[in-house]
């Protein structure tokens, strides 16, 4: 029998469960905000509110042929830790000093609207390819902490 899980990966946990709701073809995300080991707000990664879907659409970058990590803006997709946030501004709280767990790491779009919120730690459970986004998140004082689920281990990215 399995024992008790820790915070960390108890949160991790539920941001895989949020990343089913996903609508994205290329890679499901899934974010959970969390503050004082209580939960604030989630997001997953899919088209803005009352917009088709790509599941629906098809994805514009698999068509264009363009790389994980680049030219973000060329996607239907709102990111799931953009939608954390919002869910979290919509219902009036506050990010600040919190911990974001994400199924991946950051992008440089994302990591810009981390440091802003005042987040101060982000828990991963996979890379991604943006060297700008782990060089923002150093100088915005962000830390980045790698999961690994199997084990437990906390580890520094």
């Amino acid at each position: 029998m399995e024992g008790r899980p820790t915070w960390q990966k108890y949160f991790m946990d539920m941001a895989k469960l949020v990343s089913k709701r996903s609508t994205c073809l290329r890679r499901k995300v899934g974010a959970v905000l969390v503050h004082d080991n209580q939960i604030i707000a989630t997001g997953y990664n899919g088209a803005p509110k009352h917009s088709a879907h790509c599941e629906h659409l098809g994805c514009l970058r698999q068509k264009e042929n363009i790389p994980s990590g680049e030219k973000h803006e060329l996607c239907r997709g709102v990111h799931a830790e953009q939608n954390a946030i919002i869910q979290a501004a919509i219902n009036g709280v506050s990010t600040r000093e919190s911990e974001l767990y994400c199924t991946n790491h950051p992008c440089s779009i994302c990591a810009k609207m981390i440091i802003n919120a005042e987040i101060k730690t982000v828990y991963v459970l996979d890379g991604y390819p943006d060297k700008l986004s782990r060089q923002l998140l150093e100088e915005g004082n962000v830390e980045i902490i790698a999961i690994d689920l199997d084990d437990g281990n906390l580890q520094r990215v």
